[in-house]
């Protein structure tokens, strides 16, 4: 079994086709998260009674909290579409401006690491965020004019891990601006046994639980270690889940009762072993891991310094 990859928040092939089979259907079934719940559903009715489509929306937080889930939900309990896209993908001005005449009135545009968007593109979408124009220059040299397009009144959510790579134009336009943060132990118990329910797999609340415990707070690696523990009960029992074999199934994957995994365990020991417990840049520690500084500011990181393990400073990381 694989040591590592079950505990990556990054959304992977079979985490689609999970998501695809057990997402909710309105925002009421949306597992956790209850005060921004709470708060999106005042602005839905309050969109709905004016008659008006949501103002535009930026969630951000770690991976794998349920960012895209919530902007399809939002679309649903709207009656709209959404189209799905991400700042990677756009690369040109006309990539943007193909799509954005295609919205119809209250349609939704979810932009996933709209941090990584190419600054022309960004540029460009100011003027449709905020007066839902497109400004398009035909030509070139002397003769080039520009022509602005009209643009149904459309809304965009944007996703990002890395607020502060946004920057502040872009930021303020958007109208709400809601961080996703990592779920309680009770809500992640509740998303294994729907996740299971669903998949048709039987799971005793003990090893729900146990599952819960390892997730390191996040929904996609509590159904992805789901369907890990599904695994090693179908070929070492009778293929329902109880407590001993979900135990036995997350160690030899590697995860331990706090949700730290071997990455984790080697991050610490890097920094408390090698470095004396810190400070010490992030730059060093990837060389150690032979990681790329991305993976450790987005994946390790995040969950580590949630549980106090680790400290940002402004001379480096420190373990406490």
């Amino acid at each position: 079994m694989n040591k590592t990859n079950s505990l990556d928040p990054n959304r992977k092939v079979e985490d689609k086709e999970i998501e695809l089979s057990i997402r909710p259907k309105g925002l009421s079934e949306f597992i956790g998260q209850q005060k921004l719940k709470d708060q999106l559903d005042i602005f839905i009715r309050a969109a709905k009674s004016r008659g008006e489509p949501l103002d535009h929306i930026l969630f951000y937080g770690p991976p794998g909290l349920g960012k895209t889930t919530l902007a399809m939900l939002l679309s649903g309990e709207m009656g709209s579409n959404i189209k799905i896209t991400s700042g990677p993908a756009l690369t040109r001005a006309g990539d943007l401006a193909s799509i954005l005449t295609s919205l119809k009135k209250g349609d939704f545009l979810f932009i996933d690491e709209i941090h990584r968007l190419n600054k022309i593109v960004e540029e460009t979408l100011y003027s449709a965020m905020e007066d839902y124009a497109l400004d398009i220059v035909l030509g070139k040299g002397p003769s080039a004019r520009s022509v602005r397009l009209k643009l149904q009144k459309f809304t965009i959510v944007g996703a990002t891990t890395r607020i502060g790579l946004i920057s502040s134009p872009m930021r303020d336009r958007f109208g709400m601006v809601q961080q996703i943060d990592f779920y309680e132990e009770q809500n992640l118990k509740d998303i294994v046994e729907r996740t299971a329910l669903v998949l048709g797999v039987e799971i005793e609340s003990t090893a729900a639980r146990e599952i819960a415990k390892r997730s390191r707070g996040t929904p996609r690696i509590a159904n992805r270690l789901l369907k890990r523990v599904r695994d090693y009960a179908q070929v070492a029992g009778d293929g329902k889940i109880n407590w001993r074999e979900s135990k036995d199934a997350l160690e030899k994957l590697g995860v331990d009762e706090l949700g730290l995994s071997d990455a984790d365990r080697r991050y610490l020991d890097v920094v408390k072993n090698q470095y004396g417990g810190g400070p010490v840049g992030v730059e060093n520690i990837a060389a150690a891991l032979t990681e790329d500084v991305e993976t450790i500011t987005d994946v390790y990181e995040p969950f580590l310094m949630k549980k106090g393990l680790v400290k940002r400073t402004p001379r480096g990381r420190v373990t406490s």
